[in-house]
């Protein structure tokens, strides 16, 4: 068995989670927020069998791709300002990152 994080930013959240009652997998979903561009993601934690693990990421793969965003920088404070960029910087966002950890034992009360 197999426990799979994955992070998601929050515009593929909704439709990654209809994909996977549709191919019924059950996901425990966490509101998270992420460190570089301080945004809203949101985190599956989805427990699975061994041999259900291609397709779950065939899955994850299919619903949550990466896109280009223009974001505002965030100015220094007390920083260098030399190095400050004050206009938006376009950057890579969304897709998923997925961790995959092995489960030694998992129960249900």
């Amino acid at each position: 068995m197999k426990l799979i994080i994955a992070v998601v930013q929050d515009k593929d959240s909704a439709r990654l989670s209809d994909a996977l009652v549709k191919a019924d997998f059950r996901a425990t979903k966490l509101s998270s927020t992420g460190g570089f561009l301080k945004a809203g993601n949101t985190t599956f934690l989805i427990g699975i069998e061994d041999d259900k693990v291609k397709e779950l990421m065939e899955i994850i793969k299919e619903n949550c791709k990466s896109r280009d965003q223009l974001v505002a920088p965030i100015s220094p404070m007390g920083g260098n300002a030399d190095s400050y960029v004050p206009y938006p910087v376009e950057v890579q966002v969304g897709g998923a990152t997925v961790f995959t950890l092995p489960v030694e034992e998992f129960e249900q009360f």
